[in-house]
């Protein structure tokens, strides 16, 4: 979130000035920035009642009149989450959506009790930002996710956990896309430890020939 400094404000009432932030920022503000900025959280108590924002989560808040966006919800929540797998590949227009849970990683020391209600995968520090790119939500938000050749790996590393046809579904239009990026697909396969598996399942799918993919759950 842009952080204003409070001097420019400084003819404002504080509503006024959350107002601002409000504007600024998408019609969302944190109790973390307003702290920041001198501004006591009463006000957003106040703001609350009169019907102004509310709450969305733990020291989060949005105007009443925008539609709640969910996956930039979660990353001010949880700053440390990246959007990875069906998650992110829905975020870039190639997997069908997914209600209810986020599949997300984070690095295997962190936990929070939050992310028991999702998909997650845990990895090592040294490929934790492996492919991380910024990326907007539907809703014009950004937020924290893998580009498209670091989940389509992560996607045919995890294939065990997922949905077999979105895994299917998803790799198909990837390969069919101007977007794809065959070289960068491979050396982040290398540096995933799943090369193989990604030479073999782009294999069978580059020439169209939709074969099952159940061989590779044994």
């Amino acid at each position: 979130m842009e952080n204003i400094g409070i001097s420019e404000f400084k003819k404002n009432s504080f509503v006024d000035i959350i107002k601002e932030l409000l504007n600024i920022n998408n019609g969302y503000v944190t109790s973390k920035l307003l702290t920041s900025l001198g501004i006591h959280r009463m006000y957003l108590k106040i703001m609350v009642e009169k019907g102004l924002i509310k709450k969305v989560g733990t020291g989060i808040y949005m105007s009443t009149d925008k539609m709640e966006d969910d996956y930039f919800i979660f990353s001010l929540d949880l700053p440390n989450v990246i959007y990875s797998h069906f998650s992110a590949l829905f975020l870039q227009g190639f997997s069908k959506n997914k209600s209810g849970k986020f599949d997300i990683t984070v690095c295997n020391n962190y936990f929070n009790y939050k992310l028991k209600k999702h998909n997650v995968f845990y990895v090592s520090k040294d490929i934790y930002e492996l492919g991380l790119i910024e990326i907007k939500t539907k809703f014009g938000n950004k937020v924290k996710a893998y580009d498209l050749e670091r989940s389509i790996c992560d996607v045919i590393k995890s294939l065990k956990r997922l949905d077999l046809e979105m895994v299917k579904y998803s790799i198909k239009k990837y390969l069919k896309s101007g977007k794809r990026d065959m070289k960068k697909l491979f050396v982040y396969a290398e540096k995933l430890g799943c090369k193989e598996e990604v030479i073999d399942i782009v294999s069978l799918l580059y020439d169209g020939k939709l074969k099952d993919l159940e061989v590779y759950y044994e």
